[in-house]
């Protein structure tokens, strides 16, 4: 009973309490909704716009000029009127469409109407200053741009992803120039400003060796080392440290290959190239193996080719004229970087009776039996300049009347479907010639400090 008394008591006291306060309560309510959802829809622009210091120090390797900037600075500053996806299929960028006519000699592109320049100039089509030759250009309006070729030439819209700029480095993207460290006309660095979060910048500096980046992330000098071979430092390895973390990926713009003279009087037999490739290792502890000259992101990429085949090879070397009377020695030139790929390679070559005197080279010679480099993967699958005929970068010296005949139709040809057969055959008949055996796609690792800001 006293039990019952003392719940009455409490839900008249509750009751008496709403009812004289219930205004407040109900106000108090709806402000506490509005500030919710105002935190909850307007955190991603009140936070940029916090006074935070994001300061962050890059380190990679090479020598660059302004005219030569890394993708990985470039694509901070500015865009093309297209871009590429992983696989090489072009996409809109600067252009919000396009349209290929005349046969695939004429391209009109639609620019983005809201596009801007970091220095708050909206882009126009006067603004758009690709030197390309051979190419006349149009523009109707502010916001198309034409482009009429002598000749078609289907990797066009992967030329144009080119990034834009406007008065030197002026671009489009998310950041912009705010200095530059010259020595002579290379960079020692570039310190680049966010447009969109205050106080965030990225400082990117550039060292000659990898011995150099590393010893630069160990001193402190840089938060982020990028572009690394390996992750060992001197008797250990930046896996443990206690204030790194380390990234590994593929680096799919980059083949290591070993290039054949096709026209050295040895290497210019069919047989012993590919009897060579049939002997080298199917794996690389440096990097993805690849057996063919695209990448698998490619859209073009269609076969396998080559895996390592002893018996086979000793069969192509019996059937080989310069092969079976006497003993053969390779010279193999090699880039410092690969010079334990080349001892690998030799190693592999050894089982099927051939000899192999690796020299070590600081660049690609002009004169070469056998040279072990890599080449930078276009963003479309035309590799006209490398192998056609006619390019002085045919470094191998390789002529294929049915490969420059494919290679032509390749860049001629708008239709994908068309040029993914015709790239198919590419690869099949250049594969069964082996100008060059292909090895892997090298592995990339980032270094980061932990304690870094980002």
């Amino acid at each position: 009973m006293i039990l019952l008394k003392r719940r009455r008591l409490i839900f008249w006291l509750i009751r008496a309490y709403f009812k004289k306060w219930r205004k407040t309560i109900f106000a108090s309510f709806v402000f506490g909704l509005i500030i919710f959802f105002a935190i909850y829809f307007g955190w991603g622009i009140i936070v940029p716009q916090l006074p935070l210091n994001q300061h962050e120090v890059i380190g990679m390797v090479g020598n660059y000029t302004t005219d030569n900037l890394p993708t990985q600075v470039v694509n901070n500053i500015s865009y093309g009127l297209t871009q590429t996806s992983e696989n090489g299929t072009p996409e809109p960028a600067a252009a919000k469409s396009w349209q290929i006519k005349d046969n695939g000699k004429t391209y009109i592109f639609n620019l983005k109407h809201n596009l801007y320049f970091t220095d708050g100039k909206n882009l126009t089509s006067d603004l758009i200053n690709y030197n390309f030759i051979d190419v006349s250009v149009q523009r109707p309006d502010k916001y198309t741009i034409v482009f009429r070729l002598k000749e078609a030439y289907s990797p066009f819209l992967v030329t144009v992803s080119n990034p834009i700029f406007e008065n030197g480095l002026t671009g489009l993207g998310n950041y912009k120039v705010e200095s530059l460290d010259l020595n002579g006309d290379f960079l020692n660095s570039i310190t680049l400003a966010s447009t969109k979060v205050k106080n965030s910048i990225l400082a990117y500096q550039f060292y000659p060796t990898q011995e150099a980046l590393k010893n630069a992330f160990v001193i402190g000098d840089i938060d982020k080392a990028i572009g690394l071979n390996d992750i060992n430092y001197r008797n250990t390895s930046f896996k443990n440290f206690v204030n790194a973390s380390t990234q590994k990926s593929v680096d799919y713009d980059h083949l290591v290959t070993i290039f054949y003279n096709t026209q050295d009087k040895v290497l210019s037999d069919k047989r012993l190239r590919e009897a060579l490739t049939y002997a080298t290792p199917d794996n690389f502890s440096e990097g993805e193996r690849n057996f063919g000259p695209y990448s698998p992101q490619m859209w073009a990429y269609q076969v396998s080719g080559y895996q390592r085949d002893y018996a086979h090879a000793k069969l192509l070397l019996s059937q080989s004229p310069t092969a079976s009377h006497s003993a053969i020695t390779i010279t193999l030139q090699t880039l410092p970087q690969f010079q334990n790929v080349a001892q690998e390679v030799a190693n592999s070559w050894k089982n099927i009776g051939i000899n192999t005197n690796i020299v070590v080279v600081e660049t690609l010679p002009s004169n070469f039996q056998a040279f072990l480099g890599d080449f930078t993967m276009p963003k479309d699958p035309d590799q006209y300049t490398l192998w056609h005929s006619s390019q002085m970068n045919n470094i191998s010296n390789y002529k294929n009347l049915r490969i420059d005949k494919l290679l032509e139709d390749g860049r001629q040809t708008e239709d994908i479907k068309t040029r993914i057969q015709i790239y198919s055959d590419f690869q099949k008949y250049l594969l069964d010639d082996a100008p060059a055996t292909f090895l892997y796609f090298p592995y990339s690792y980032t270094v980061k400090r932990n304690s870094a800001q980002i």
